[in-house]
């Protein structure tokens, strides 16, 4: 097999599996209009950025890494989107959050964890408990950073509880993020200290001026 032939084997795979998404109208235009996206993408990067984007760990990091680039400024800050490059750092942010101390755990593994039926777990999350996030076709996903080995982070509840209509993610932020009331301090670093008062403080403190 030639060299150019061996090149358009990914491409026939990558085409044969859109085939089943050709009775589905909403699915094959997002498709039809992320194909030419990509096209343009792949079209603007520089070898290196690309090599780059094709080195990342998965299908998702690939996207972001090539949206990231210097040659992509032009192709997500366009003049018919100004907020696109905010809304990529926005989901750079928010996934690099979901993957600190330790990534997030499913229902089912939480229930394992804290030796409890799934409805049990679902029930602490729904009584402010416990912080879970929905996450699509992931599912509803339990930061593992809240849990030790023998249950739940000591005042976590105290804390959730503090916060009035704040968003989980925004909650999320506010954990994995230094505090001024605390000294610059991150709270799940105080909570670890057990100075729960101090970080129930903090989190009142935070919802009193907004969660994004």
């Amino acid at each position: 097999m030639s060299r150019t032939s061996k090149s358009k084997v990914p491409l026939r795979q990558a085409a044969s599996s859109l085939e089943p998404y050709a009775k589905k109208p909403l699915k094959a235009a997002f498709l039809e209009r992320g194909i030419r996206a990509l096209t343009e993408l792949a079209d603007r990067l520089e070898p290196r950025e690309l090599a780059l984007a094709v080195a990342a760990d998965t299908r998702a990091s690939t996207l972001v890494c090539a949206l990231s680039q210097p040659s992509a400024v032009g192709f997500v800050h366009s003049d018919t989107d100004p907020l696109a490059r905010a809304r990529v750092r926005g989901i750079e942010r928010r996934d690099a959050l979901l993957a600190a101390e330790g990534g997030t755990l499913a229902t089912d593994e939480v229930a394992k964890l804290l030796r409890v039926t799934p409805q049990a777990v679902h029930k602490r999350r729904t009584l402010g408990k416990l912080l879970g996030l929905e996450l699509g076709r992931r599912g509803l996903r339990f930061p593992a950073w809240q849990f030790t080995d023998t249950g739940t982070l000591a005042g976590l509840d105290e804390v959730l509880t503090a916060f009035d209509d704040v968003p989980p993610l925004g909650a999320v932020r506010f954990f994995l993020s230094g505090n001024a009331h605390l000294h610059k301090q991150r709270p799940l670093d105080v909570l670890r200290k057990r100075d729960v008062a101090a970080v129930v403080a903090a989190a009142r403190a935070f919802d009193a001026h907004g969660a994004a």
